[in-house]
């Protein structure tokens, strides 16, 4: 499992034009997930992200974490997290779980993140368009 967290002053997702989430201040998420991840991960990966320490303290120094800043999530589904381009120019998605499989733990991993924080979705699956403002930029690879 991977997410791409990325800090973001604003964020939207839209799919054939309309907004399906959309956050003012926290973190953005692309998640993706391949074969053998579980909900041992989806917990590990949830937690970790809530407590990441990436937003600034007082004296401006990356120390609080969204719980502590009080930002909510976009969690975006990104199989494309799992592009292999070893050979070729062609990406290949071979490692990319199943999009049956994948839905279930996406959509597990979003419950999970619901536990500690507001979060809102995409659309799994579509075609999505996603806008952020990236603060910093801040854009951390989690993978487990």
């Amino acid at each position: 499992m991977k997410v791409l967290v990325q800090r973001s002053a604003e964020a939207f997702c839209k799919v054939e034009g309309k907004i399906t989430g959309k956050i003012n201040s926290g973190l953005v998420l692309l998640v993706g997930f391949t074969e053998g991840d579980d909900l041992e991960k989806i917990k590990f990966l949830a937690k970790k992200v809530v407590n990441l320490r990436i937003f600034p303290d007082e004296a401006g120094v990356m120390n609080k974490s969204i719980l502590e800043v009080g930002g909510k999530i976009l969690s975006i589904s990104q199989f494309t997290l799992y592009a292999d381009c070893k050979k070729g120019n062609r990406p290949s998605y071979i490692n990319a779980l199943n999009n049956k499989e994948a839905i279930n733990l996406y959509s597990e991993f979003n419950k999970e993140l619901r536990n500690y924080i507001e979060v809102e979705e995409g659309i799994f699956g579509a075609d999505m368009e996603i806008t952020l403002t990236n603060i910093g930029p801040t854009t951390i690879m989690l993978e487990k």
